[in-house]
């Protein structure tokens, strides 16, 4: 929680600075939580960013083609014909959730939260990039990701 705690800091200084003409008790407080995958992602490249450093949310889904269109018959009523599907995404699929560059180094980021492991994709996808010479990392908690993230900064 530690971590949080200072992240929340980060977030508030940031705003302190950005809106320096608002009163301090005016200015709002973004409550962060690393409890969900969402929360966990939004941590990361919010810390990120505030260090300064380049970070991307990466969503690879399908694309969702429609094939059906509207008709009326002669007696006025309208119906649905057609089908529509989800076609295979154009990206890479195992891409990580997160794509940034700190001290110029590619880094990519999977979040993982409870019981949810890698897919036999993704880890092709972390085989790929640590082959590269990128730097690979499950995140699973913010209090890790923050530890580790200070190491690889900090050598």
């Amino acid at each position: 929680m530690k971590a949080i705690r200072e992240l929340n800091t980060m977030a508030f200084e940031a705003k302190k600075r950005k809106y320096k003409n608002l009163p301090i008790h005016a200015i709002s407080t973004k409550k962060y939580n690393d409890k969900t995958s969402n929360g966990l992602t939004t941590c990361i490249i919010d810390h990120l960013r505030l260090e300064g450093w380049q970070a991307e949310r990466i969503s690879v889904t399908g694309r969702y083609v429609g094939g059906t269109r509207l008709v009326t018959d002669v007696i006025g009523r309208t119906k649905q014909i057609g089908s529509a599907k989800w076609i295979s995404p154009s990206m890479q699929v195992g891409t990580a959730d997160i794509a940034c560059t700190i001290q110029g180094r590619s880094v990519k980021i999977e979040v993982k939260i409870g019981r949810d492991r890698q897919s036999q994709k993704q880890i092709e996808y972390q085989h790929q990039v640590e082959r590269a010479g990128g730097i690979y990392y499950i995140a699973k908690d913010f209090e890790s990701f923050y530890n580790w993230y200070q190491k690889l900064v900090n050598n």
